[in-house]
């Protein structure tokens, strides 16, 4: 018997160690269904998530995060201290314009989901936000783990198709073709 405990404790000590805590999607998208399922990859990934006609960014690598934060920084003429540096390296998604960036750092983690989050700047130029975001993701993922990020959007099933082109246009203008389309899957009562 004690064994057979131990074995149980073995087991479960790794089903906690290796799980994936749930992150808070601000975007609160509710994604179409889809008769086809291919999982989607946990790593090298950009996750562009589209609700209530705002966009919400995410890369899946915390070092990627951090360098393509200190890039838009210098950009933009935003300088991060480095505890700023550090929480957004551990923040999973954001929605929040270059201006209003700094502040959504510097506000407390239980109080982040009261932040208002109004979603990256997005248009067709390519001196968008969101355009210089997806590239500089992509430039400091070549540089720091030598790969290539892919790139997925989750759009609401209930945005207006203007706001999802526009973000298939960004991506578009930096020659990124293929992108995985994230759903969930259809069952016999989504008819």
């Amino acid at each position: 018997m004690t064994a057979m405990c131990d074995v149980a404790f073995l087991l479960l000590t790794f089903f906690i160690l290796t799980a994936k805590p749930k992150i808070d999607d601000p975007s609160h998208a509710t994604v179409p269904p889809s008769t086809y399922m291919i999982p989607v990859a946990d790593a090298n990934m950009i996750t562009l998530s589209v609700g209530q006609d705002k966009v919400f960014f995410s890369v899946s690598e915390q070092d990627v995060r951090k360098e393509a934060l200190g890039v838009m920084g210098a950009k933009y003429g935003v300088s991060f201290t480095p505890e700023e540096q550090q929480r957004f390296a551990v923040t999973p998604i954001f929605g929040v314009p270059m201006a209003r960036l700094k502040a959504f750092l510097d506000t407390e983690p239980t109080q982040l989901k009261d932040f208002p989050q109004t979603g990256i700047p997005s248009d067709t130029t390519n001196n968008s936000e969101l355009y210089n975001w997806i590239f500089t993701a992509r430039q400091a993922e070549v540089g720091l783990h030598q790969k290539l990020l892919n790139v997925s959007i989750k759009a609401d099933r209930g945005e207006l198709y203007p706001k999802v082109n526009e973000v298939i246009s960004i991506l578009g203008k930096q020659k990124l073709f293929k992108f995985d389309l994230i759903t969930s899957l259809k069952t016999a009562s989504n008819k």
